[in-house]
């Protein structure tokens, strides 16, 4: 499935902004059913004023695994999912670059 980047308007302020195509294939891969709502300026307020804590406090996860394009050694910030490919950054962009083109 190829996805482009789209042009969205935030439900707060009015402004337009980008969902990109690795946006996209995140939530198509989450199974998330509605697009964003509002901006990253928009979004950051709300959590804010609702009091949920920042992303920043969590553990990330460093694992070591083989890219799945290149064959090369690399490190992923998740626990890869058995069955799906995983690529290291170089060969990540290039895709999310083709994707977008």
């Amino acid at each position: 499935m190829e996805f482009q980047d789209k042009v969205l308007k935030c439900i707060d302020c009015g402004a337009d902004f980008v969902f990109t195509a690795g946006e996209q294939l995140f939530f198509h891969d989450k199974q998330f059913k509605n697009e964003p709502k509002r901006c990253k300026t928009c979004k950051t307020k709300r959590v804010a004023v609702l009091g949920a804590a920042p992303a920043q406090g969590y553990n990330k996860v460093e694992t070591r695994t083989v890219c799945s394009q290149c064959g090369k050694e690399t490190t992923v910030p998740f626990k890869p999912t058995q069955g799906r490919p995983v690529f290291c950054r170089e060969c990540f962009q290039q895709r999310r670059q083709a994707a977008s083109a």
